[in-house]
């Protein structure tokens, strides 16, 4: 994992105490242990930029701050060819990833379309500061030694658990949106957009929807080009669905050594199906079976605070401690991939919810995305809410706005906070998130995309012997009502149903009484904090019963309020007892 800042004057100079702030507070703002942090500098007239990283050394291109023909740049995140760093800022450039570039007197940083690396920005009296991490920008721009919180932002983060907008936690510090570039020179900012590709109509020969395909797949085989060279065979996690199963094709269509491993037991559908298509594509398969463990009624989990403190730590206030971050281990570069963002190839994961396609059914997502649970959160929050909700109601192409808010938002802002502690151990490839790849995915209809008809494609095209290898779970959308007209025509093979294994409880999901007690105390004990955006008599109410009924809103309001009453940052929880959490149902 990388973090870079950029500091620009407006005067002269960088204050001295200002470079010093910056080296201090990376130990707060990188979520590994300081001993590991490796650091470089690069002061010019005007501007400097830092960089950090937990990679024990140097041997990943491009470097962390590469002097390229009178400039230094800085990648975070990785490109498709490491030459590219010559080209950058480039719309046209392959990897995921941001860029930072410093020179005398001028400091730029750009997003990827996706903006899954993310950009912080900050405007102080005196300087511009622009970092990779939200809470590094605001320790150094803050003029006093405290943190701010944009409280009215954080209304987004109690509804979803992420942003659904270009705010932060921290007041006065903003995300940069998709396929952007800030400019400093001279002292003074610039911001330029490159709007998201505007899908063409969907294609209605075979030949023209293989031409329309072409440019996708070319895109995703550039992705995985370097990894012919990797020193050891790339790990697939690869189950019976969709995503992987495209990459499977993918690593095969491009020669690429790799390997396939599936968890689970050899009767799910999981194993069954990655072992036919490992067969296929003779490839090496490992399967890892769960742990066979004594039925249990009630199990020990971690205190609330810890993992709520390790979440700020590692996605700084913009997740939330209902989710499962991967927890840290020491950085390692062997190649690893799996299926994260597939939904890029099939219209998002907002329009894969709907089975109402009407205009109506569409509009009341869009607007229920932004606007959920009006009524546990004060007028003022409803309003915010529904001001960010409007350029998106505006849009005619209600399928394309769907599918530009998962882009914007489920990948550019929930993945790209929460993938911090996955980045945390390493950099693998993810050719969902390639820039080219989202790029050409964008530009094909969104309604064709939907169809699965585009990805089920590309399949065949990249491992034609995949075609008779059933699906797990729904049938491929495409195939509603399609029969076999002519005895050389295909038809995909009936899907296999997802196999219900009588588990399924979380703790997370099902907290039971003595969890719901410590979520209540420490919710209702800092209501005076959460005051500004959501009801307190709601709140009060939602946890009225012995176990929450809304337990994803009940952890969302935990993490806001642990954040705002100081867990982070701040020491690590020490010496806290493990909660019982009983299954609701212990029989079941």
């Amino acid at each position: 994992m990388r973090v870079y800042l950029g500091l620009a004057a407006k005067g002269r100079d960088i204050p001295p105490q200002v470079l010093a702030s910056a080296r201090e507070a990376i130990e707060s703002a990188f979520p590994v242990p300081a001993e590991v942090i490796r650091s470089g500098e690069w002061h010019g007239a005007g501007v400097s930029l830092f960089g950090w990283s937990n990679e024990p050394d140097d041997s990943r291109l491009p470097g962390l701050l590469h002097p390229d023909g009178g400039r230094i740049v800085g990648v975070n995140g990785h490109l498709a060819d490491p030459a590219d760093v010559s080209r950058l800022p480039d719309d046209s450039v392959g990897g995921a990833f941001s860029a930072w570039i410093a020179r005398d007197g001028e400091l730029t940083a750009s997003t990827a379309i996706n903006r899954v690396c993310p950009v912080f920005y900050a405007e102080t009296p005196d300087l511009h500061v622009i970092g990779s991490r939200a809470l590094l920008v605001h320790l150094v721009a803050q003029q006093v030694d405290r943190i701010d919180y944009d409280v009215l932002a954080l209304q987004t983060m109690v509804r979803q658990g992420f942003f659904l907008s270009d705010e932060t936690p921290y007041k006065g510090v903003s995300a940069l949106r998709p396929a952007t570039t800030i400019a400093i020179r001279g002292g003074s900012r610039t911001i330029s957009e490159t709007p998201l590709p505007e899908a063409g109509p969907a294609p209605d020969a075979p030949r023209l929807k293989r031409a329309a395909i072409g440019e996708l797949a070319e895109a995703l085989l550039a992705t995985v080009e370097p990894l012919r060279n990797a020193s050891e065979p790339v790990n697939l996690a690869l189950t019976g669905g969709r995503d992987t199963r495209i990459l499977a094709a993918l690593l095969h269509a491009a020669k690429v050594p790799f390997r396939v491993t599936t968890n689970g037991l050899d009767t799910h559908p999981d194993v069954i199906l990655a072992r036919r298509i490992a067969a296929a594509l003779k490839v090496e398969h490992t399967v890892i079976a769960p742990p066979q463990t004594a039925a249990k009624d009630a199990v020990l989990v971690e205190h609330p605070l810890e993992r709520a403190w390790e979440t700020l730590r590692t996605c700084e206030g913009m997740t939330s401690a209902y989710e499962s971050i991967v927890g840290y281990l020491p950085y390692s570069g062997k190649p690893t991939m799996s299926g994260q963002s597939g939904e890029t190839l099939r219209a998002g994961s907002l329009n894969l919810l709907q089975t109402d396609l009407s205009d109506k059914a569409l509009l009341r997502r869009i607007t229920t995305t932004f606007v959920k649970d009006e009524k546990l959160f004060t007028a003022e929050a409803n309003e915010h809410a529904r001001e960010l909700a409007r350029p998106w109601q505006a849009r005619r192409n209600r399928l394309e706005a769907l599918d530009h808010i998962y882009i914007w938002y489920k990948v550019g802002r929930w993945q790209a906070s929460a993938r911090a502690g996955s980045l945390r151990r390493g950099d693998p490839v993810r050719p969902f998130l390639d820039n080219r790849v989202a790029r050409a995915a964008l530009s094909l209809d969104q309604g064709w995309r939907l169809s699965e008809e585009v990805i089920y494609t590309l399949i065949l095209r990249f491992a034609p012997q995949l075609r008779d290898v059933p699906i797990e779970g729904k049938p491929w959308r495409f195939t509603d009502g399609l029969k076999k007209r002519w005895p050389w025509s295909h038809v995909p093979p009936p899907s296999m149903p997802t196999q219900k294994t009588g588990g399924g409880w979380s703790w997370r999901t099902s907290p039971g009484p003595d969890l719901t007690a410590v979520l209540r105390e420490q919710v209702l004990g800092g209501l005076d904090a959460l005051a500004p955006i959501v009801d307190p008599d709601e709140v009060r109410a939602l946890f009225a019963d012995p176990v929450v009924k809304k337990p994803g809103t009940a952890w969302h309001l935990y993490t806001v309020s642990t954040m705002l009453t100081g867990l982070y940052p701040g020491k690590q929880p020490e010496g806290l007892e493990r909660i019982t959490v009983s299954r609701p149902d212990p029989g079941r």
